[in-house]
């Protein structure tokens, strides 16, 4: 596919797990439930995990590299809530559909640089990307349009060694294990995250990088390693 319906696919099926985990007409501000829905607080505190897969403390393992196949999983969760404010505020404008969004996000200052070839970040620059991070975090609790959003998203995902390809193989896997937990009990409480001592998502990058599956193979096979828990 071309960059372009990889973007087109990513926020189709943020749209449908929106819709299916908070109700048609989540674009409002509130869940079927009644719950208040704030995307950039969404963003905001997942950067703050993300900054946690750095050795960023000064009096702590120091020697430690950053955890970088965890910044992948959780610069994808972060993507999951950058598209969501754009489709909410595109929905809540009136300023088209959602390839009007995409052409949008074809259209900022660092896509065409994200669609390039991926480039392994160095461990020695690792906090100069919490630095960048962190103006992720700013412009999020500072109520900024989903443009400068989108923009600081990139920033950060070029720095951390992403590409298009990237993350539009790893929000697939993503995608799919939300609707899985979804599935099996997550909002109610019942859902088991960890799996024999393994994160879920850990669970999931690995039958990711084991086999190429498909969204059904890999709903398939999350299911059946679930079942056997």
């Amino acid at each position: 596919m071309n960059n372009k319906a990889l973007l087109l696919e990513m926020f189709t099926l943020q749209q449908k797990l929106n819709d299916g985990t908070n109700g048609e007409g989540w674009e409002k501000g509130y869940t079927n439930q009644n719950r208040i829905i704030n995307w950039k607080r969404c963003i905001y505190m997942e950067s703050a995990e993300l900054i946690d897969s750095f050795n960023w403390k000064h009096w702590k393992d120091i020697h430690i590299d950053p955890n970088w196949d965890n910044v992948t999983i959780e610069l994808v969760d972060i993507w999951h809530f950058v598209m969501s404010l754009g489709l909410e505020e595109y929905k809540n404008d009136n300023l088209g559909d959602i390839e009007t969004l995409v052409s949008y996000v074809m259209d900022t200052k660092y896509f065409n640089e994200f669609c390039g070839e991926s480039v392994v970040p160095e461990n020695e620059d690792a906090l100069n990307i919490v630095s960048t991070i962190e103006y992720l975090m700013k412009h999020s609790i500072e109520n900024q349009k989903f443009e400068t959003i989108v923009d600081d998203f990139l920033v950060v995902a070029l720095q951390c060694g992403l590409n298009i390809n990237t993350l539009y193989k790893f929000y697939i896997g993503k995608n799919i294990l939300n609707k899985f937990r979804q599935d099996n009990g997550y909002k109610e409480g019942s859902y088991k995250k960890m799996w024999n001592g393994i994160e879920d998502n850990v669970v999931m990058t690995e039958l990711l990088e084991q086999k190429s599956l498909d969204a059904d193979s890999l709903y398939l096979a999350l299911d059946q390693a679930y079942k056997v828990l």
